[in-house]
């Protein structure tokens, strides 16, 4: 499902007279369906980098990034889109929506937006916000107002809403109580049940051990490293 040969990633500091730097160099992985991968390393290590570039955020300078036989690296914006609508889904650590928009329908716009009808879209979404211990009375409110974990479950909700084929996974259980990192790391088992194939990071030793079936130090592809 996810497929990574030779990628290498620069920036540019157009601030700093257009140096360029390297930050990633030989970079390939492989995971398949069913399987949750780990990227470990050092804060800095590029985890962060990698992880936007296999959503499509960030541009490889060279190699294939591979989500579902498409190659993101030269795939045209509309079929990223299409990737990310159908294939593709991704928790980060920061709830972005518009302002004013209902909680529940936060979680349910991923099934909206694929033609599942409304009822049915609403219904996943509450089941999810209520195995996530988030209280009746605030899906009908604006989550921008929500504590930081109420925000950071109702993000997972919605990267759960669809049974995405493909899940990219920035820290889903951090800062979480017990419970509700229970639940996080159940959500995660079922996916992989289904055969989700997942990348993730997870600072959280206990939860990768739990979830992850291999890990990877992406300091293995710093220039440095690279062979």
């Amino acid at each position: 499902m996810f497929e990574l040969k030779d990628v290498s990633k620069t920036f540019t500091l157009h601030n700093q007279g257009g140096a360029v730097i390297e930050v990633m160099s030989g970079a390939s992985l492989s995971v398949r369906p069913g399987e949750c991968v780990a990227l470990t390393g050092a804060s800095g290590a590029g985890k962060s980098t990698l992880m936007r570039m296999l959503y499509g955020n960030y541009r490889a300078q060279h190699g294939v990034i591979s989500v579902d036989g498409v190659n993101i690296v030269q795939a045209a914006p509309r079929e990223v889109i299409r990737l990310r609508r159908e294939v593709l889904g991704y928790v980060s650590q920061f709830l972005r929506v518009v302002p004013r928009v209902p909680t529940l329908n936060v979680v349910a716009e991923p099934l909206l937006a694929l033609g599942v009808p409304t009822p049915e879209a609403k219904e996943r979404a509450a089941d999810l916000l209520a195995r996530l211990n988030i209280p009746k009375p605030l899906w009908a409110l604006s989550p921008t107002t929500f504590s930081g974990g109420e925000q950071q479950r109702v993000n997972i909700a919605r990267g759960f809403a669809h049974s995405f084929p493909a899940l990219l996974l920035d820290e889903p259980t951090a800062s979480l109580d017990a419970t509700n990192r229970a639940v996080v790391l159940d959500l995660i088992q079922e996916a992989k049940a289904r055969g989700a194939a997942i990348i993730g990071i997870f600072h959280d030793e206990a939860a990768r051990a739990q979830v992850c079936d291999q890990e990877i130090d992406v300091t293995g592809f710093a220039p440095s490293q690279a062979a």
